[in-house]
This record gives C-alpha cells, sequence and structure tokens, in this order.
C-alpha cells in the first residue's frame, strides 16, 4: 500500500476587475512555481459579473466550496487604496470561518513599494480567519515587474521550500 500523499489540488483565485489580468498572469506564475504544475481551478472574479452579489447563484456557490476544499490557494488582487479590492471581498465574504482547509499564499500587485505591505496587513489576516493557514509572509510584486522571474526569485527561495512541506503532509498532519 502507498502512503504517498496525491498531488495537491491548487485553485488561483483573482480579484482584479479586469479579466485576464496581469494579476492573474502573476497568480498563476506562482501556482506552477510552488507545485510544478498548472493549477487545478482558476477563479478569475472579473468574469463572474453580478453573479457575485447575488448569494443564491449556484455557479458562485461551487466556486466556494471548490476553493475552500483545495490545499493550496493562490489569493492574488491589485493593491487599491493600499488593500485588496472590493470584487475580492465580495467573493471572500461568501466563505464561513473555517472553510478555507488548506494553504494560502496573499499575492498583491501595486504600482510602487509605498504598499508592500498590503498582503501582510489586509490579505493575510482575512484568509488566516477564514481557516487558511498561511506560513509565509505576503508577497508584493510591482506590477511593472508581474512577467520578471526575478521579481518572485526572493519570495520563493525563502517562502517555497515551507509550501512544498506542508503540501506533502497528510491533511491534518501537526509538525
Amino acid at each position: 500500500m502507498s502512503t504517498a500523499r496525491p498531488a495537491p489540488t491548487t485553485a488561483v483565485v483573482v480579484g482584479n476587475p479586469k479579466a485576464g489580468s496581469r494579476t492573474l498572469t502573476a497568480a498563476t506564475y506562482v501556482a506552477r512555481e510552488l507545485t510544478g504544475a498548472d493549477p487545478d481551478l482558476v477563479v478569475d472574479l472579473a468574469t463572474i459579473g453580478p453573479e457575485l452579489v447575488d448569494w443564491r447563484a449556484s455557479a458562485v456557490n461551487d466556486l466556494v466550496a471548490q476553493v475552500g476544499r483545495a490545499d493550496l490557494v493562490v489569493v492574488a488582487c491589485p493593491t487599491y487604496k493600499a488593500t485588496y479590492t472590493g470584487l475580492l471581498k465580495l467573493f471572500l465574504d461568501r466563505f464561513s470561518v473555517g472553510q478555507l482547509s488548506g494553504v494560502a499564499v496573499p499575492l498583491m500587485l501595486g504600482a510602487g513599494p509605498a504598499h508592500a505591505l498590503a498582503p501582510e496587513l489586509g490579505l493575510r489576516p482575512l484568509l488566516t480567519h477564514l481557516g487558511a493557514l498561511v506560513p509565509t509572509p505576503g508577497l508584493y510584486v510591482l506590477e511593472e515587474q508581474y512577467d520578471a522571474p526575478a521579481a518572485y526569485a526572493e519570495w520563493l527561495a525563502g517562502a517555497g521550500p515551507a509550501v512544498t512541506a506542508l503540501l506533502s503532509r497528510p491533511r491534518g498532519a501537526t509538525a
């Protein structure tokens, strides 16, 4: 009997109001670098439209359930007014406390370094409140560097081993 854990399920959630954004490219890149594979689920919130504000929308509720079960969730958005977007907040408001059960990576893009702490101060506490394990500092990338691997290299070198180790353990395992 094999004790190897199946490949982790990975979700990317993007709260950029523009579909197919640089934020989506960045989040997909981070997920791929952490797992060696494309994400299993990509939720580009800009493509959902009015269903996002309809609490009865089954398609959105299904996405919430799938994201909640993912082993790794990269949650990404641009920095607006030093915090995450309202679009991302609308989606995350659908989660119950404890419903995010995997590892989460808060990722934000911004125009300048002034808001570099936004993922740490705004997004990380929210993801933790919703139940995610956020074992590493959040990642902030200058939007002009979103497609440059060097912009992620230092964070990936520091955070990657911790995320990989957590993803290789059986769910619910401690130390």
